[in-house]
């Protein structure tokens, strides 16, 4: 874990954060994401790689610290827009679309997106562009690993290079950098291995 931690560092713009974290929606025990069991989250602060709140409050933690913290939606995935639905017929739908599925769908001006099947309602499919967590309030409970300075590359790339080059830690965090498809446009070889 060398390089992973300055020794009284804070969380701050243009430093990387290591933290390990469970995501729950508020009130509740459901988690909807963690990285209990596996790497921890690595990531860039101030570039936009994470939802709003998120790095508010972490800003100022030090390697070592553990905090709770509850978003609302603004703070988070934002309000659920009933308007960001659409429906489309069934057969331009994979033949086995079920409710609940995720699919990569291109806007008009050539973006993927994700989209959920909200609904199957005989010829049609109701698919739904807002994120699963749109509304939702959402309790973090973190645990700060470690905090570095980041490199002037990974200050220009806007997002960290970590242990085997870019991080893609799996959820969607708000992370609006594109990379191999990733939240669509093509891939910008920035940061191949």
């Amino acid at each position: 874990m060398s390089g992973l931690n300055t020794p009284g560092l804070a969380i701050a713009q243009n430093t990387v954060a290591t933290v390990h974290y469970t995501g729950t929606l508020a009130g509740t025990d459901e988690r909807f994401d963690s990285s209990e069991g596996s790497d921890p989250l690595e990531f860039l602060v101030g570039h936009g790689n994470m939802i709003p709140g998120f790095e508010r409050n972490l800003l100022g933690k030090v390697a070592g610290e553990r905090v709770v913290f509850t978003l609302g939606p603004n703070e988070a995935y934002g309000d659920y827009d009933d308007e960001a639905t659409q429906r489309v017929p069934r057969a331009q739908m994979p033949q086995d679309v079920a409710v609940g599925a995720q699919l990569a769908a291109q806007t008009q001006d050539g973006q993927v997106v994700l989209v959920r099947v909200a609904a199957i309602e005989g010829d049609e499919v109701v698919v739904d562009f807002n994120h699963e967590l749109a509304g939702k309030s959402l309790t973090f409970s973190i645990q700060v690993l470690g905090v570095r300075a980041a490199t002037s590359e990974e200050v220009a790339h806007g997002h960290t290079h970590g242990a085997h080059g870019y991080d893609h830690h799996g959820y969607d965090h708000g992370h609006h950098h594109d990379h191999d498809g990733y939240g669509g446009g093509a891939h910008d070889d920035c940061c191949d291995d």
